[in-house]
């Protein structure tokens, strides 16, 4: 059985937050990667690129794919986030499903209260105080990359990291080809 990521926008997802992960997925690790949002409108990434979410939320089941991914939108900042987004988070987590967020992503999983009991990171100290709900500050991380009892979260400074941890979710059973994934991406940056 084909193992799937479903990324979860809204509009002006930033692009270079959710391209390390589902690019490295789908074409190196055999994983199917599709993206949904509330009514599966066209999306306009911050790129300028035109994305057409390929499923509406509601025709997703709580447990459908191995890893949710909420990537960043400036959306997230602007208002709190979409109440449908945050229940099927909350329906995914009981049932004890996979989600990982980046950037402003992190927003709609404190908005859950997913990362009041756990330990994360997002892009900065006090960036999620402002949330409804949230009372995690305790437990904030100043890392590139958090990952704790199948939630994941990233700074928008750390795609690469982000996608590692994800993948290691999703496929730990092809530790050498994430550590290749790593290795490549980490070229850039000696």
């Amino acid at each position: 059985m084909t193992q799937r990521i479903v990324l979860l926008m809204i509009d002006r997802p930033a692009d270079w937050e959710y391209g390390p992960l589902a690019g490295a997925a789908h074409a190196w690790f055999g994983i199917d990667v599709i993206s949904a949002s509330i009514d599966a409108a066209p999306l306009t990434t911050m790129g300028g690129l035109s994305l057409q979410p390929q499923r509406r939320l509601a025709e997703l089941d709580p447990g459908d794919g191995e890893l949710w991914v909420v990537p960043g939108s400036p959306l997230w900042d602007e208002a709190p986030a979409p109440a449908p987004i945050v229940q099927a988070l909350r329906e995914r987590a009981a049932r004890g499903g996979a989600i990982a967020g980046i950037c402003g992503g992190t927003r709609a999983l404190a908005a859950a209260g997913l990362l009041n009991e756990r330990a994360h990171t997002s892009n900065e100290p006090g960036y999620l105080d402002a949330v409804p709900g949230y009372s995690g500050q305790a437990h904030y991380r100043e890392q590139a990359c958090v990952s704790t009892g199948g939630i994941v979260t990233a700074p928008g400074t750390s795609p690469v990291s982000f996608a590692e941890a994800c993948l290691w979710l999703v496929a730990p059973e092809q530790a050498d080809g994430i550590a290749q994934m790593r290795a490549m991406f980490a070229r850039d940056f000696a």
